[in-house]
């Protein structure tokens, strides 16, 4: 590579909604990022249109909750129609355990657009449009790319690490040459948005009708969405001429020749997985590591949670917080749970887009019957047939009693607490883009050494929460040893006491992506805690600057800057 490459630490292909929030979060850890993607604009296509609350919770975490909200409609109900138009299931989670509802609704082009303008707050974090990679190769020491730009000139990039956001057909996973498993689904779909929305249904409607099963739902400001199934011999593209639209949406509203149709798009499903989402200094993330099916609403969302696994890894190791080698766990921890999420949308697909009359007859006469036993309609009503991620083994400590072992790996609940009287404030806010140690009405590290600290501290977990039950009236809350290192606030909801009372322990760790990194009693915490920052911590005497050398010298300044990101 010439000595007049370009040197950055993270090198992002893609500048998709998984892309850009990687680089957002990225910059909100201090990380000096390029960002390129060979469209010049977002595009205007109907895409993914659900996110979840772990979504809303990893935009939390780069500051842009709010403003994707704005763009949002809240708490949607999902009912599910048998061929006789009769609604065997809604699904309307009321739980909101990670601070936000389960499911919501947004247009995917108007949340790029968003996410995008997100950017501009960090001087560190640049987007480069109309730039495609031509070719890239790896060593121990970084990572070369050749960027071409849209008048054909070329550019040479030298990383610490790249990361690949570029779809499905991804240029960087066939240039490594990873293998992208499974299969492609035969049927294709037209879908179609309108604004003007002509229909009251708030909500999103599977219609699981064999006579061609559809799918209608509401979004953002006044647009409704249609995707039909193709059957074999219907031509995509004929199917989205003005008169075969207008055929589609005849059955379903009054008068279709009354619409305005902003967007239609021909869609094959796919149900893929990457063989690996790590190679070397390589990773994959979103669509380039795993796609699928839209039926539970799962595909962006899968991406995101990519995003927060990996961002904080990337951080980390350039700044000499954690080892390395445990950019691996990436993969660990992301591609079981990638490929469960495929799993239960293609069973999804399997039974509400049944085509055979008998079949369809069946399945209706079965979930009709069983929709009226209580515990069949909560696990519906609440998604608790959503497999949650949970680590076994990454980035988390296992102490080997089995109550607790089970808790570690999972996401962290999000309540509100009060630092002060009346301000009232998300348990993430409080905590910041940091490791976490909150313990429930203890100090759990009393009788810590002062190595500890040290430790924990270079792990970037130098502040500490100590949690204790909400006072009422001029009442002190709950008993609280004296703990000066950290910042005791109040259980505002009650949900903390009943979850540390459920679980029986006194302090959990927890990672700046909100899941348990290890969780203990006050009696164990020396240890347990010890044991962690040993087996993630760098060596004592390998600085934030030496692991950047090691990564190519292209981060040497940015030690400074994370440290001032998460002391912030």
């Amino acid at each position: 590579m010439s000595a007049s490459a370009e040197e950055v630490p993270v090198l992002i292909i893609g500048a998709g909604p998984v892309g850009v929030t990687l680089a957002n979060l990225l910059g909100t850890y201090g990380v000096q990022t390029l960002v390129v993607e060979r469209s010049p604009a977002v595009l205007d296509f109907p895409r993914a249109v659900g996110l979840d609350d772990e979504a809303l919770r990893t935009f939390q975490a780069t500051g842009l909750a709010e403003e994707m909200l704005r763009d949002m409609i809240q708490n949607v109900p999902m009912r599910m129609y048998t061929a006789r138009k009769q609604c065997f299931a809604e699904i309307l989670p009321s739980t909101r355990e990670f601070g936000w509802f389960r499911r919501n609704l947004f247009s995917q082009p108007l949340g790029e657009k968003t996410l995008r303008r997100g950017l501009a707050r960090f001087p560190h974090v640049q987007l480069r449009l109309g730039v495609e990679l031509v070719a890239l190769t790896q060593d121990e020491a970084g990572v070369s790319a050749s960027l071409r730009d849209e008048v054909g000139a070329e550019r040479q990039v030298r990383a610490a690490y790249v990361v690949a956001c570029d779809g499905g057909r991804s240029t960087v996973r066939e240039m490594l040459g990873l293998p992208y498993e499974g299969r492609t689904h035969p049927a294709k779909w037209v879908v179609i948005e309108c604004d003007q929305d002509p229909l009251d249904a708030p909500y999103t409607a599977l219609h699981c009708e064999p006579a061609r099963p559809y799918v209608c739902l509401r979004l953002p400001y006044g647009l409704r969405r249609w995707e039909f199934m193709l059957f074999p011999g219907e031509d995509g593209e004929q199917m989205l001429a003005p008169d075969k639209v207008r055929e589609l949406l005849g059955r379903h509203v009054a008068d279709p020749s009354a619409l305005n149709v902003i967007r239609a798009r021909v869609y094959t499903h796919n149900s893929r997985v990457a063989g690996r989402f790590v190679s070397g200094r390589v990773c994959l993330a979103g669509d380039a590591a795993h796609i699928t099916p839209p039926w539970i609403g799962q595909g962006l969302n899968a991406g995101l949670r990519d995003a927060f696994n990996l961002g904080w890894k990337l951080a980390w190791i350039l700044q000499g917080r954690l080892r390395p080698a445990l950019l691996t766990s990436y993969h660990d921890e992301r591609h079981a749970h990638a490929k469960a999420m495929i799993d239960l949308a293609d069973t999804f697909g399997a039974v509400l887009s049944q085509r055979n009359p008998l079949l369809a007859w069946a399945r209706d006469r079965f979930f009709m019957a069983i929709r009226g036993v209580p515990a069949v309609r909560d696990y519906v009503l609440q998604m608790k047939f959503k497999p949650m991620p949970r680590f076994v083994q990454g980035v988390v400590r296992n102490s080997g009693v089995a109550a607790r072992d089970a808790l570690v790996g999972r996401m962290f609940i999000q309540p509100h607490v009060e630092r002060r009287r009346g301000g009232a404030e998300k348990l993430d806010d409080v905590v910041g883009a940091r490791f976490a140690l909150i313990s429930w009405r203890c100090d759990a590290l009393a009788d810590a050494p002062p190595s500890l600290r040290e430790q924990l501290a270079r792990l970037g977990c130098d502040h500490y929460l100590a949690v204790r039950s909400r006072s009422a009236g001029n009442e002190a809350g709950s008993p609280m040893p004296a703990q000066p290192s950290g910042t005791v606030v109040e259980d505002l909801e009650n949900g903390l006491h009943l979850w540390f009372q459920g679980k029986d322990v006194d302090w959990v760790l927890v990672r700046p992506d909100r899941f348990i990194a290890a969780v203990g009693r006050v009696g164990d915490a020396v240890m347990e805690l010890g044991a962690f920052c040993e087996a993630v911590l760098p060596p004592a005497d390998a600085t934030p600057a030496m692991h950047a050398a090691q990564a190519g010298g292209t981060a040497a300044q940015l030690s400074r800057v994370g440290a001032e990101a998460l002391a912030a």
